[in-house]
């Protein structure tokens, strides 16, 4: 699944625990009619990966839907979701797809005075 939008913020790399378990949370809001703010999670080695990305850049993130069930002292079960960031890529300078290339000017083309009508091509299409 992807998540695209405008980067509203990235928060610092945090440790937890005794193991080293690193977790670096941003928030992508989307441009549609109603936009939404979106927490999106990296974690570990993912980490790093938003270390070259700024508040208010363009962005389209991959991402996981994780869930978890959890029985809490007094026996009642809850559920709880996340979404977890696997990679992410600027859209800024991104082209659509069925963009075509840029055309270089007329100038750049040499004319063609030397064609004679009588001549035939030899291709066999």
């Amino acid at each position: 699944m992807e998540v695209q939008g405008r980067i509203k913020m990235i928060d610092e790399t945090k440790t937890y625990g005794n193991n080293g378990f690193r977790k670096r949370e941003m928030v992508v809001t989307t441009e549609e009619q109603y936009p939404q703010h979106i927490l999106v999670e990296f974690v570990q080695d993912k980490c790093d990966l938003l270390n070259s990305y700024a508040v208010g850049q363009q962005v389209k993130v991959s991402i996981n839907l994780r869930g978890r069930e959890w029985v809490n002292p007094q026996g009642e079960t809850k559920y709880f979701n996340s979404i977890q960031g696997w990679r992410i890529e600027n859209m800024e300078n991104a082209q659509p797809a069925n963009d075509m290339p840029p055309v270089p000017p007329m100038e750049a083309f040499e004319p063609a005075d030397d064609v004679n009508e009588e001549d035939h091509d030899d291709l066999p299409f």
